[in-house]
């Protein structure tokens, strides 16, 4: 079982308070509305449905993702949504090769990506569900790296061809070959960390790369000199396992990467769904109007970072053009 569940369920009762409040307010809108046609009429989330749909993609929004469907499994239990873990690049791919009707992703989306869509024909929407501080981590034991800046995380990340030791980055550290842990290549975190901190230069070739973010929490946990990073939700999951490295004096926290004061790791988190899915599809519809009128509470539920209340008005906006 994974390690956010157990931290989920220290917020699910308040989760689940606020959950009923969205759903009155859901109720309201659906009231309101001129649309009387039985698409919309099924669409209502008093209206039982039945069907499946699925999604795959990013493992840092899997906790957000996964504890967002089974809420809904609550309030919608004949739906079946299967969401699969193959990181962002391999949840584009299915994506894109029509295998699902959604994709999370700890990334913008790529150019090439969404060529190979339009080559398809296949329209999609991205929609913004929360903020993430890419958090680095390092063993318990570790006394020297408490803080470090950004220029010191290049210098231990980037591939010189060289057998890096801690004292080869700061002579006052020890004289210890260095461990690495890194998100595998598919996933949008090692993305993310290349792209923006290594600038689109080579990870170190040594590091041990894993698309399962408890791999790499129990490889740092399990050596003094290792080092990794993910996703700022698996860091409050395993506080007691790790300690997390300050960046230029800033620790990722909830109100650091709310602020924007934790840079630069503080990154959105997506889900793109599929167009037609959501207008033809009334459970699809159903699904991702709930899931943007609760991410922000199963965000901060699993240890992430709620946007602003304008992002998901905007989202839902969109949700509801694609709908007419």
């Amino acid at each position: 079982m994974k390690n956010w569940k157990y931290f989920m369920m220290t917020s699910i009762v308040g989760s689940a308070l606020i959950l009923g409040a969205c759903g009155n307010s859901n109720n309201e809108s659906s009231k309101g509305s001129s649309t009387t046609s039985q698409t919309d009429a099924q669409a209502g989330e008093n209206e039982k449905l039945e069907g499946k749909i699925s999604g795959d993609g990013s493992s840092t929004v899997a906790p957000i993702m996964e504890a967002i469907v089974e809420e809904y499994s609550a309030v919608q239990p004949k739906v079946q949504v299967s969401v699969g873990v193959s990181g962002t690049g391999g949840g584009f791919e299915k994506f894109i090769n029509g295998e699902t009707d959604f994709s999370d992703a700890s990334r913008p989306i790529k150019e090439e990506e969404a060529a190979k869509l339009k080559e398809k024909n296949i329209d999609y929407t991205e929609l913004k569900i929360a903020f993430d501080g890419l958090s680095i981590v390092v063993n318990k034991e570790n006394t020297w790296l408490k803080d470090a800046t950004v220029d010191e995380i290049k210098k231990i990340w980037l591939e010189d061809g060289k057998e890096k030791k801690w004292s080869d980055i700061n002579p006052k550290w020890p004289n210890e070959k260095i461990v690495y842990y890194s998100p595998g290549t598919e996933s949008g975190t090692y993305d993310y960390f290349v792209n923006d901190i290594l600038e689109g230069k080579d990870i170190v070739k040594s590091a041990t790369l894993s698309e399962d973010d408890n791999v790499l929490v129990k490889g740092v946990e399990s050596d003094k000199n290792a080092i990794g990073y993910f996703g700022f939700a698996y860091y409050v999951a395993n506080k007691d396992k790790l300690q997390v490295v300050k960046v230029d004096g800033v620790e990722p926290t909830h109100d650091t990467i709310e602020s924007g004061e934790y840079t630069p790791l503080s990154r959105p988190l997506f889900v793109y769904v599929k167009n037609e899915a959501v207008k033809n599809n009334p459970v699809m519809y159903n699904f991702t109007e709930y899931m943007v009128k609760n991410a922000g509470p199963m965000a901060e539920a699993v240890g992430y970072v709620k946007a602003p209340e304008d992002v998901y008005k905007e989202d839902l906006a969109k949700v509801e053009k694609l709908k007419k």
